[in-house]
């Protein structure tokens, strides 16, 4: 056996199933996650899509200003019968004689011909068809703009968060090692009956909730990386190394100026309106309909085999106008419905532009106040050091217990834990901010 182990072991390693090393979390920074989820992303796929799709049916409502050509083969054979007629037999052709008005004759032939339809005008019913879907294909360009924004949002909130979440490891792991250094200390002075069991059940106390701490911020972490990995289209998770290059700056202070801005950059709006502007088009291509409609037609062709009584070639061009005269109402009511759908569409975008206003104005006041957060938890962050710095000095001079220490360690931790939080939600208000106001594309 002694020589069977070390030889399975070399196979083992030599093996192409054997497990890899461990390989080190990739680098990324918020750029290169907002490019992955553009390129990754299905939704932002879908709304191309939707942009595409607009555009071939604007081409197929263009399609009526170009002629119809048709080529038509037709091929008939034709009975005929024989019936006398005052003493003269006469040879009478097939006529249709049943299902209809009129009583064509039917001659047998072979022809082959083509058929051209050309509209002359109807009046403004096509020009505002395709006004009208121009429209709507501005409006999902609009819409493929606000996914894109949306996406990325979700992007750099879900960056963010996993920032916060790293810091918050490295924060319960720096813990957790003061605390196991206090509990070693602890535990040699009371070795050495300089201080009490009660002081080493105390620091161990506060290594166990450390190490709480940290499961729980490993798990946060996890979790950061599962929605960022999610957010960026991924359907495994993934784990990174991130770049932090974010800089903190004020928050604008004229707020007019945001809601102004939001009013006229807002992709959604933009995409409202160019509704709007679709639906008035098809009010009028809808009031069209009432008037005539003029189409020039022109067909050519040869019949080479057939009656005698057929040429052997053929072409006539003609005009023909067509006036609606009664429908019922129809044509009434759909414009009256092309117009109630305008105003309701009308309707919807003042009620986004409001939506809008208010959104901007939470996004500005809550970015203003992670501002000033980051300030006041910077503060509290070098209040608790320095209080952790003098309750550790009077306790190793024996001017206080270790319950003085274990508090300021705690509120050391949590002032921490306060700060990387206001840094990184103050870096989310601001992207929201930027996404309120239309500045994230």
């Amino acid at each position: 056996m002694k020589y069977h182990v070390p030889m399975f072991a070399v196979a083992l390693l030599l093996s192409p199933h054997a497990p890899a090393a461990d390989v080190p979390p990739r680098a990324l920074t918020l750029k290169e996650a907002q490019a992955i989820a553009l390129e990754n992303q299905p939704r932002i796929r879908a709304a191309r899509l939707a942009v595409s799709e607009a555009q071939a049916a604007t081409r197929e409502v263009e399609s009526a200003y170009y002629p119809l050509v048709s080529a038509s083969v037709t091929a008939a054979g034709a009975d005929s019968f024989t019936r006398d007629r005052n003493g003269v037999p006469t040879t009478i052709d097939t006529r249709i004689a049943a299902g209809g008005l009129n009583n064509p004759t039917v001659l047998s032939r072979e022809s082959n011909g083509l058929m051209v339809d050309q509209l002359v005008t109807d009046f403004g019913r096509t020009r505002n068809l395709v006004d009208s879907s121009r429209y709507t294909s501005a409006s999902r360009e609009e819409q493929f703009n606000t996914e894109r924004a949306q996406i990325l949002l979700e992007v750099s909130q879900a960056y963010y968060r996993a920032l916060e979440a790293q810091a918050i490891v490295k924060v319960a792991s720096q813990t957790l090692d003061t605390r196991q250094l206090l509990l070693t200390r602890v535990t040699l002075l009371a070795q050495n009956k300089l201080k009490s069991e009660l002081d080493v059940s105390f620091a161990k106390v506060n290594v166990e909730q450390a190490r709480l701490l940290l499961v729980q911020a490993q798990n946060a972490l996890e979790a950061a990386f599962a929605n960022l990995s999610t957010s960026m289209g991924y359907r495994d998770t993934r784990s990174f190394q991130l770049a932090d290059n974010a800089t903190t700056t004020a928050p604008p202070a004229d707020l007019a100026a945001l809601l102004s801005r939001a009013i006229e950059a807002r992709p959604e709006l933009a995409s409202l309106r160019a509704d709007h502007n679709a639906a008035l088009k098809f009010v009028k291509a809808e009031r069209a309909l009432n008037y005539p409609t003029v189409n020039l037609l022109a067909v050519a062709g040869v019949t080479p085999v057939g009656d005698s009584r057929l040429g052997d070639t053929y072409e006539a061009a003609g005009i023909n106008v067509s006036v609606p005269i009664f429908n019922g109402g129809k044509y009434t009511a759909m414009e009256e419905q092309a117009k109630l759908k305008a105003d309701s569409v009308n309707e919807l975008l003042t009620d986004a532009e409001n939506r809008v206003v208010r959104d901007v104005r939470i996004a500005w006041l809550d970015t203003k106040a992670g501002f000033e957060s980051l300030d006041v938890t910077m503060h509290l962050k070098e209040y608790a050091a320095q209080a952790l710095d003098l309750a550790q000095s009077r306790y190793n001079i024996g001017l206080s217990s270790i319950i003085d220490v274990t508090q300021a360690q705690l509120n050391e931790t949590e002032a921490e834990i306060a700060y990387n939080r206001a840094k990184y939600e103050y870096q989310i208000q601001n992207t929201v901010l930027n996404f309120q106001i239309g500045n994230l594309r």
